[in-house]
């Protein structure tokens, strides 16, 4: 009998909890929510990131503010974004860098991208676009690769900065192709896009997100895209791998929160996520950026985010990044 009240005296403050969790859950949320962007205004990470904010926003009934926190490759925005309060009123959009590529760059980095964030829902993937100035006479991967050659690799590539997936890319392209340029590091997404269409830099390889509507606008060419086969979402543009047989690179985009975020929230915030994706319109806005929708659990976003780290390793490895 003692036993039997010993259980119910442990079990009544844990139904209390839950109980108080889920009407939490259920009244979640009644104020803004800030959403800590990691990347520079103008990037791929940026672009998408307010995208969604603003459909997700519309879905939960509460505007969510961005807060743009670049720096260091996102690691500044990831590092805010783990130390603020875990109470679903502050998420943090993925930065794929900072997450996959810093850990094998940096000896001190400050949080642990497996143990200090709840992974929440992911919204779009992506390929990257290999793009280049349009006043140059580089039609195609090929052009570029012989414009390089007879430049004797005296031309510039453009990167969000060193160990960015516009980096990593760029060499992997280099390599495969065999040719040669001078890497350089912008402080974001934007300015080295900015500096493809001035001519200061002559090409880039970055995510759709942020090249397409350059592209349309006829401010940039694209050239080659790393999907596999040809998307309908990039146009006419072909895959690098005709080119470059076995190249490709495939992004995807989310949302994380500080560690300890109330279970209920998360779900919550997954479920919205998942109906938002699941929209035309947000599936036109999508298109727009040449991006495609896509929907995991947070225990899938999880694991999928496990293997890049283990994937992109392999990749700064081989082109020989040391941990700084």
């Amino acid at each position: 009998m003692n036993a039997i009240k010993r259980i119910s005296l442990y079990l009544v403050p844990c139904a209390l909890y839950l109980g108080i969790a889920v009407a939490h859950a259920q009244q979640y949320p009644n104020r803004p929510i800030r959403l800590i962007m990691p990347n520079a205004p103008g990037s791929s990470t940026d672009t998408m990131g307010r995208i969604a904010a603003t459909k997700l926003g519309e879905a939960l009934g509460q505007q969510l503010v961005v807060d743009n926190r670049a720096g260091a490759g996102g690691v500044v925005g990831m590092e805010i974004g783990k130390n603020s309060a875990a109470d679903g009123y502050t998420l943090i959009v993925t930065s794929l860098g900072a997450l996959t590529v810093s850990p094998h760059i940096r000896k001190n980095l400050p949080y642990d991208p497996m143990k200090d964030y709840e992974y929440v829902a992911t919204y779009s993937r992506q390929g990257n676009v290999m793009v280049v100035n349009p006043t140059l006479p580089i039609k195609s991967v090929k052009d570029l690769i012989a414009f390089a050659n007879a430049k004797q690799g005296k031309i510039f590539l453009a990167t969000a900065g060193v160990g960015a997936q516009s980096h990593l890319n760029g060499t992997q392209v280099m390599m495969a192709g065999k040719f040669d340029s001078v890497v350089v590091p912008y402080k974001g997404g934007g300015p080295s896009t900015a500096a493809v269409i001035s001519n200061e830099a002559q090409w880039s390889i970055a995510p759709s997100g942020a090249m397409m509507s350059h592209i349309r606008a006829g401010r940039l060419r694209g050239i080659g895209h790393t999907l596999p086969t040809r998307s309908p979402l990039m146009g006419d543009i072909p895959p690098i791998a005709e080119t470059l047989p076995g190249y490709k690179y495939i992004a995807f985009s989310g949302i994380l929160a500080p560690k300890n975020t109330p279970r209920a929230i998360v779900q919550k915030l997954n479920a919205t996520m998942a109906k938002v994706v699941a929209s035309p319109e947000m599936r036109d806005l999508l298109a727009q950026q040449g991006a495609e929708p896509v929907t995991m659990t947070p225990e899938e976003f999880r694991k999928a985010i496990a293997a890049e780290i283990v994937e992109t390793g392999k990749v700064v490895r081989a082109i020989g990044l040391k941990a700084d």
